[in-house]
Order: structure tokens, then sequence, then C-alpha cells
């Protein structure tokens, strides 16, 4: 991790956590260069880094705020820019992992040309259910090249892929890109969801990419509607 993403990383957890309260305003450049001990232009790397996610605002000549931001929409605006995965996102919350499927197949033609790889490799095929505080929210069906992403088990399932490929591949975990849409869910994820009646599922379908620009993951995760908001921050 370069230091500029170690010190935004920092600062985004005093947000999340809120040692950091919305409007307050953060230590000045100068300040944090000393208690970092970082060139100015790392800090205003890192500064920038929470600007883009919309977690503070610059104000000319008065210096950078936290923005006035809900706890929830702040974890889940954290949770939409970076790649802490589901674990991390929810820290000191009691999160599940129930595995439905693990199998190691041949890709079909079109997660292939998304993974830019052959169909005649190998892929691991994932389908688990996540909850939170002991309630099913979303099932993910993900799909990665073994080739690139090596050794996974059923034990890192049941934990964080994430923390793996970061973790124990050391490999760095940049950028995604993603779709969204409302879809009716099927009998099996109304089962797993426990869903009773008509609910739409908020279905994000994602490639996820490496710092050199690998896609490393196809997935879609699909989310109790009435559990989780789509937000979006946009930066002019």
């Amino acid at each position: 991790m370069l230091k500029y993403e170690a010190i935004a990383s920092d600062l985004r957890k005093q947000i999340t956590d809120g040692v950091f309260v919305p409007g307050q305003q953060l230590a000045l450049e100068k300040e944090m260069c000393t208690q970092y001990n970082v060139s100015r232009i790392t800090i205003k790397r890192a500064v920038d880094e929470l600007v883009k996610e919309g977690l503070v605002v610059k104000r000319r000549g008065s210096g950078t705020f936290v923005k006035s931001l809900e706890d929830e929409d702040v974890k889940e605006l954290s949770m939409a820019n970076q790649f802490n995965g589901f674990a991390a996102t929810f820290k000191g919350r009691k999160v599940g992992t129930k595995v439905l499927r693990f199998d190691i197949v041949h890709p079909e033609e079109e997660v292939a040309a998304k993974l830019q790889m052959s169909v005649d490799d190998f892929i691991y095929d994932i389908v688990r259910v996540r909850s939170l505080d002991d309630e099913p929210i979303v099932v993910e069906y993900t799909q990665m090249p073994i080739q690139l992403i090596p050794g996974i088990k059923r034990q890192v399932l049941e934990h964080s892929i994430y923390g793996y490929i970061e973790e124990d591949l050391k490999l760095k975990i940049q950028s995604a890109h993603r779709t969204v849409r409302a879809v009716m869910p099927t009998d099996e994820e109304k089962q797993e969801l426990d869903i009773k009646g008509i609910l739409p599922l908020l279905e994000v379908t994602q490639v996820a990419f490496l710092d050199d620009g690998r896609p490393f993951e196809f997935s879609i995760a699909r989310h109790r509607g009435d559990r989780n908001v789509f937000r979006s921050v946009s930066i002019r």
C-alpha cells in the first residue's frame, strides 16, 4: 500500500468510526505532514481520495471538512468506493457467510470475455449468502480465474476473498465497473433471503480489476431491496 493510500485509509476509518464528526475540520496539511511524516503532496493525494469518495469537502481559504452525512451514508459510500470486502465494511457487527456452491468450471463465453480469458481455462464458480446480524441480505454469485487467483479454499469463502487476495496473494485491488438494476428474486433467492410475498432485489453486476489492469472477478450480487440503499456521489 502506498503512503497516501495508507493515510487515506486511516482518515477514512476515523470518519466512519466517528472520531471526526460531520462538519468537523480536518487538521491542516502542514499539521498532517508532521503527524504522518510525509510531504504535502502525499497529504494532498490522500485527502483528494476522500473528496472523490464524498466523505470530505475542501473549502477555499478555510480547510477540509467532514461532509454532513448520516453514519449509514458514510458506511455505504465507503463500501461503494472501496474494496474492503463485506466483512471489513461491517467490522464490529455480526457478519455471516453461507456457502451454497463452490465449484471449478469452464467459463461461459460472456464471462470469459469479461475476464479476458479462454473458455478452455478454469474459473471458481462461487455462490454465497451474506448476512448481517443474523439477517440474510445478499446472495453473491462470483467467478474468478484460477490461474490469476490460485489457492482459494472453502475457509477463504467463509471469511474474506478480498482479504485473501490482498493479504495472502499480495495483489492490489484497484477498481471496478458496475451496473445496477432492480430484479425479481428466484424461488431459491426468496428462500435464502427469507423473503415473504413480493420484494424486488437490487442487483449489482461487477467486473473488478487489479492495479495492473487485469480483471480478476465477475460477480452478480442480489441485495434485498428493503435492506439496501444505492447512493452515488458526483464530483465535478
